[in-house]
């Protein structure tokens, strides 16, 4: 009998600190609490809910895994020759089922859901906490965040994969889980993120790092977007509109000392002084000290270099965008360092964005840059997109969407009279240039029905390509899943 892939966290929740807090999201440690004295203090529930968010910062996510496979497949990140294999196989298309990131990728999110179930499926103990040590508002607070976090990761899983298994209780024991079908699997994201938006705290009331009602609607209308229910999405992104708002200045989005800005809705906390002593083992587990991402690393002009932008990117930017110059370095650039005379191997550009050069001439495997998820930039472009989409709806609205997005890039605002097919158009280049690197891109050429346009002379297969395969070693352990059950074409 197979044993399920999907591991029980109960303990591992209860017993170990997990590494995804900064100065004003501390843990405190349960070590030496037992299951029988759990959730009787509002420090325990709090240690619970910060276990969930732990899995955010293993390689098989943004430490690592997130940023080479998605800049990569979409291609606005190319390798240089010393590229390793296992990331050169997101450029030409030949990863399979066995490869290791991907199992990293899919066992990351679901021991996350397994943390926040943990924590929604003891729902009644932590309500039964006398008031006096942790407020109903609190209470309720701390069950969204896990219900946001469990949405969250299972969007990561049903944009990558299709069908996957829905586990929304703890196991109790080791029988396997059949994959969904991906529309109940969204609608279990739409009820959970309801939910959050309810009980989650503005931004100004929550602590840095923690979901906030305004990434609940964010992502839950990200997630109608994707569903092309476009109604919805306004709807829910309504009550965020105005809220937020861009940052004066561009590349303060990416500075690790201009964190959780005006227009931060919901980012992956790094901290290079709080420790990475487990960073090389944890693929997926999130466990112990794991507070760093190598993504300034692995991208750096001065130091690993595996990665360039590619030109077609850079040569996307109309003249007079200011995001060109903040997101690349081009020789004659200034850095820590000094003048950059000439970059590695005559590449024409590097990556300025989520770099530390800004203040340090090398990077060191360590990078404390939070890596953004949803900004407000991001917000106003889908707000653009639902509005134009609907047909009927106002496309002078759409418009100016647009144009709060590129007023802060100093470009003239778009005309009026585009037609809905320009406007789609002007929305696809925006979001190419706003958020360049941010791991949006892939994503929205698929939703858009566009990636074979894009990729297909680079070796992407329609059909297949739109989704990854099932990890082997998932097919080999759950005994829910079986080999016919693999995506097309794996």
């Amino acid at each position: 009998m197979k044993k399920i892939r999907i591991i029980l966290m109960v303990f591992v929740t209860l017993f170990v600190v997990n590494g995804c807090e900064e100065e004003d999201f501390e843990l405190t440690n349960p070590s030496g609490l037992s299951p029988e004295t759990y959730f009787r203090t509002e420090a325990q529930v709090q240690s619970a809910v910060n276990a969930v968010y732990a899995n955010t910062q293993t390689i098989g996510l943004y430490t690592r895994t997130m940023f080479f496979a998605m800049d990569i497949m979409s291609r606005e990140a190319l390798g240089n020759p010393q590229l390793e294999a296992d990331k050169r196989v997101y450029q030409d298309w030949s990863f399979d089922a066995s490869h290791p990131p991907i199992a990293w990728y899919w066992d990351s999110c679901f021991r996350g859901i397994n943390k926040a179930n943990f924590v929604i499926d003891n729902a009644d103990r932590i309500n039964e906490i006398p008031s006096s040590l942790l407020s109903d508002e609190k209470k309720a607070r701390f069950i969204g965040e896990a219900k946001y976090m469990r949405a969250f990761y299972y969007f990561l899983l049903v944009t990558r994969f299709g069908d996957v298994p829905l586990i929304t209780e703890v196991p109790e024991d080791g029988s396997g889980f059949p994959r969904t079908p991906a529309d109940q699997v969204y609608d279990q994201i739409i009820a959970d993120l309801n939910d959050a938006s309810q009980s989650l705290w503005d931004k100004g009331r929550t602590e840095n790092g923690r979901a906030t009602q305004g990434a609940a609607f964010a992502l839950l209308g990200k997630t109608h977007l994707y569903l092309e229910e476009y109604e919805e999405a306004l709807a829910a992104f309504d009550n965020i509109y105005g809220e937020y708002s861009l940052e004066e200045d561009y590349f303060a989005n990416f500075r690790e000392e201009e964190e959780f800005g005006p227009e931060s809705i919901f980012e992956i906390q790094y901290d290079d002084d709080m420790g990475n002593s487990a960073v090389w083992n944890s693929n997926a587990a999130g466990e112990d000290a794991n507070e760093v991402t190598f993504r300034g690393q692995e991208y750096g002009f001065n130091d690993w270099f595996n990665v360039y932008p590619n030109p077609v990117l850079v040569d996307e930017y109309e003249d007079g965008d200011i995001r060109r110059d903040e997101t690349f370095y081009f020789p004659g650039d200034t850095f820590a360092g000094g003048e950059i005379e000439e970059l590695p191997l005559e590449r024409n550009a590097a990556w300025r964005k989520y770099q530390n050069y800004y203040k340090d001439v090398n990077e060191d495997q360590a990078s404390g840059i939070n890596m953004k998820v949803i900004r407000y930039a991001d917000v106003l472009l889908m707000m653009a997109e639902a509005e134009n989409a609907m047909g009927a709806g106002d496309k002078s609205q759409a418009i100016d969407y647009i144009n709060e997005v590129r007023e802060r890039a100093e470009l003239a605002p778009l005309s009026d009279d585009l037609s809905q097919d320009e406007v789609f158009d002007a929305i696809v280049h925006e979001r190419m240039v706003e958020l360049a690197g941010e791991q949006v891109r892939f994503p929205d050429l698929v939703r858009w029905g566009l990636a074979a346009d894009y990729l297909s002379e680079f070796g992407f297969q329609a059909g297949k390509h739109e989704i990854w395969p099932i990890p082997n070693d998932e097919i080999s352990a759950n005994e829910g899943i079986s080999a016919e059950d693999q995506n097309p074409g794996y």
